[in-house]
């Protein structure tokens, strides 16, 4: 009996030892090979900040339209990518945010059927405003319709709370949308 306990306890050890060195580490292991350790941007880690899913309503200043709306970001490809399923009245669109070369990059696939690619214009502990990257992104208002900027705003006494609002050209004019925010989980 007493064997068998001492057997329990060396288990117990070693499996708690173990739990406490994985704790520790973020080391990203795929098989035998490490994944190289990567710095983020400080706009990265403010995107960090939305992980989960945030759910509230949308006014469109072009009807001044209301419709439900959410937004579910989480870390995938070990920790270097953040992906949003975004969804709004009922229609679903992706965005990923990676850093390139110590930069945040965001690419919004569109239901307006349009790819635009965004960097980063502000970047603060409560702001994250983003607008089109017209060095990669070739988009005209006379000939697309796209979205051209996007703000998120948490409200400093409340983290479970933010505003988000976005402006799209649409036909060759500028519309803007307008979303409160509740994090749900």
């Amino acid at each position: 009996m007493k064997m068998i306990m001492n057997v329990l306890i060396l288990l117990v050890s070693i499996l708690l030892s173990h739990s406490a060195i994985s704790a520790e580490s973020n080391t990203v292991v795929i098989g035998d090979v490490e994944m190289p350790e990567i710095q983020s941007s400080k706009a990265f880690n403010e995107i960090r900040k939305k992980l989960g899913k945030w759910e509230g309503r949308m006014t469109q200043d072009v009807s001044g339209e209301t419709f439900d709306v959410s937004y579910e970001w989480r870390l995938t490809s070990g920790g270097n990518t953040i992906t949003e399923i975004i969804n709004e009245d009922g229609v679903e669109m992706l965005t990923t945010y990676s850093d390139e070369d110590g930069e945040l990059v965001i690419k919004h696939y569109c239901a307006l059927g349009t790819e635009p690619i965004f960097k980063v214009s502000q970047a603060s502990n409560n702001v994250l405003a983003i607008e089109l990257d017209k060095s990669v992104s070739d988009y005209n208002p006379d000939n697309h319709s796209f979205v051209t900027n996007m703000k998120w705003t948490i409200d400093s006494d409340n983290p479970n709370s933010m505003i988000f609002e976005n402006i799209i050209s649409l036909d060759g004019e500028p519309t803007s949308n307008k979303a409160m925010l509740k994090k749900v989980y």
